[in-house]
């Protein structure tokens, strides 16, 4: 059912991530829809199309309530990066959010933790807040080490990283398994997503001395989205199919 409110009432992000599915045309008409149709004051959406489209979109949402975000940046801010995009230059488009680690880029790309740690570090140099993602595999959730792998996959990506409040990053926790676009994929119960998440928050505040919010990408939508946002520990959504709907996911947002 569309159009449901969280129990929890306070404020979410919820971020849209087009990866590579729209054309730019295709891209403003959605960010059109959005922002004609979005009219939450409580939760805060971001949308996040490709790089091509960025400096397209930025201009259509820039006095709206929806924020920009990049799918990906540099681990530099400038230099002979041939195919790079630097932080810098998104900050410079109106970009606020910057995904990093997405297990896409993991697996397709072979980005490692020290790919991904400098990339957090470069994000962060340049005020953008960078959304740092984790998530297991079939195989660790089958064995029961979810939440050890989890914990080797942030004291890895946050090496180092210093941040000045718990508003500079966020974390974003998307069980591989359940990512919409993997075969046979089950969203995660919301339950489940919210101890895992309260596992999360305590080793970030470990590591960084902060507790920052972490949101949940995992085969979320229109039917299930009030009940992963009605969780305590659930602080938003990171949505991929989904997103490309305008009517869904402007009911998610609202």
């Amino acid at each position: 059912m569309l159009g449901l409110s969280p129990k929890n009432n306070m404020k979410k992000i919820i971020m849209a991530n087009w990866k590579m599915q729209l054309t730019i045309k295709e891209s403003l008409v959605l960010a059109s829809k959005f922002f004609k149709k979005i009219n939450s004051t409580k939760n805060e959406a971001v949308i996040c199309p490709d790089y091509s489209a960025l400096a397209f979109v930025g201009p259509i949402i820039k006095k709206t309530k929806i924020s920009l975000g990049a799918q990906d940046s540099a681990a530099f801010s400038k230099g002979a990066y041939s195919g790079e995009v630097s932080p810098a230059n998104l900050k410079a488009l109106g970009v606020k959010y910057v995904i990093v680690g997405h297990s896409e880029r993991r697996e397709h790309l072979h980005e490692n933790s020290e790919i991904i740690n400098s990339k957090i570090k470069a994000a962060l140099e340049n005020k953008l807040i960078p959304v740092v993602c984790v998530g297991e595999k079939l195989a660790e959730r089958a064995a029961g080490e979810t939440k050890n792998y989890l914990l080797q996959e942030l004291r890895r990506a946050l090496k180092g990283v210093k941040i000045k409040t718990a508003n500079d990053l966020l974390v974003a926790y998307e069980p591989v398994w359940a990512i919409s676009t993997n075969k046979n994929a089950k969203a995660m119960s919301p339950q489940e997503a919210n101890d895992v998440q309260s596992f999360i928050k305590s080793q970030v505040k470990k590591i960084l001395k902060k507790e920052v919010a972490v949101l949940y990408g995992g085969s979320s939508n229109g039917s299930n989205s009030a009940d992963f946002l009605s969780q305590k520990n659930i602080d938003g959504l990171l949505v991929g199919g989904a997103s490309l709907k305008a009517d869904e996911f402007v009911s998610m947002v609202n």
